[in-house]
């Protein structure tokens, strides 16, 4: 697994409204459009380098266009980057839904059913 290429995703559209809005209106092609123009630039100055062997895996790809945060997890995705993300894009619609935190619990509770009982994934190369 490309970890720091998926985490990078994350962190980037994290702290980016825009990106983010579309995250989570248009998954496929914000991941699509990520990958092939902002995934391969390696630094934010008015000159930026790039990289060509960067790429997500089949599995990474469907995991975040899917905002399958539990398979993301178990890949070895940073889990604060991930809890922050899908925050901004689900909790919201949750919170009007069920109250406050329900997405926070809902998350929980998924990561829980999956790898409660069970050692964490490994974050070793």
């Amino acid at each position: 697994m490309s970890v720091y290429y998926v985490d990078k995703f994350l962190y980037q559209a994290d702290r980016d409204p825009d990106l983010l809005d579309r995250y989570k209106t248009d998954p496929a092609g914000t991941v699509a459009e990520w990958e092939a123009d902002w995934g391969t630039r390696l630094g934010n100055g008015t000159t930026v380098e790039r990289t060509t062997w960067l790429t997500l895996t089949e599995e990474e790809r469907r995991a975040l266009v899917e905002h399958d945060y539990v398979e993301l997890f178990g890949m070895g995705a940073h889990f604060f980057l991930s809890l922050t993300i899908y925050i901004g894009i689900y909790d919201e619609d949750y919170a009007a839904a069920r109250g406050p935190l329900a997405f926070q619990l809902e998350m929980a509770r998924r990561l829980t059913e999956r790898w409660g009982g069970k050692e964490y994934p490994s974050v070793a190369v």
